[in-house]
């Protein structure tokens, strides 16, 4: 039975899920950090890059393990190719939110109070989308257990609309946000490229959950 076994192999749902979830904590903590700067608090910045370097780092550590445990072929609906493109997009959600953190860091980027509403309300706008994307995810296992149904299909398809909203709504707001950069750009000087920087990886990661479902969504509708 041995061959049978390296032909279905140990399903990677499970393990996809799960770093799927240290993701976007990871994400989730560009909240914390974005006040961390609106305060001015160098302290509490780099605490946050420590947390996000931790949760990178398991994300990481997460992948390896999917990576090297998933066999060339087995037995689901779920191609390898197919999981690790969404596996790549997941992670990368955590390696943009380090570098976020990284530069915020190294630069003791403190938010300016012109723009704390604008990237803030971004910022919100971009972890709901992160967190519909690991919504969907998380309905994975059902979809294959259910062989693709009809009726898991349309509830999974509809979630992923609902992150194409979601993503959208974040464009306006990095809009917004970059407006309102520019409008004190004479105020910033040079920093307003780093600003700029930020507020368009803290957009990206809305972007890489939309891949993530719309990855998905290519294979529902193969």
């Amino acid at each position: 039975m041995a061959w049978i076994d390296k032909l279905v192999g140990k399903s990677p749902i499970k393990p996809m899920q799960h770093h799927m979830q240290v993701a976007v904590l990871c994400a989730r903590e560009v909240i914390p950090l974005l006040e961390a700067m609106a305060a001015g608090d160098n302290e509490g910045i780099r605490d946050r890059r420590v947390e996000i370097d931790r949760l990178e780092h398991e994300a990481d550590q997460i992948k390896h393990e999917i990576r090297s445990h998933t066999p060339r072929r087995f037995m689901m609906a779920l191609d390898r190719r197919t999981i690790l493109e969404i596996l790549d997009y997941q992670d990368s959600i955590a390696d943009v939110t380090q570098d976020i953190a990284e530069l915020v860091d190294q630069r003791s980027m403190h938010l300016p109070e012109a723009l704390q509403e604008p990237v803030l309300l971004l910022a919100r706008s971009v972890i709901a989308a992160c967190e519909q994307g690991q919504r969907i995810i998380d309905a994975l296992d059902e979809l294959v257990e259910t062989g693709f149904g009809e009726s898991e299909v349309g509830r999974v398809d509809e979630m992923i609309s609902e992150l194409g909203r979601l993503e959208t709504e974040t464009d306006a707001q990095l809009d917004k946000a970059a407006r309102k950069l520019f409008s004190i750009e004479e105020e910033l000087g040079v920093a307003t490229i780093f600003w700029h920087q930020v507020i368009r990886q803290i957009a990206t990661l809305a972007d890489l959950s939309e891949r993530v479902g719309n990855r998905l969504r290519l294979l529902l509708a193969s």
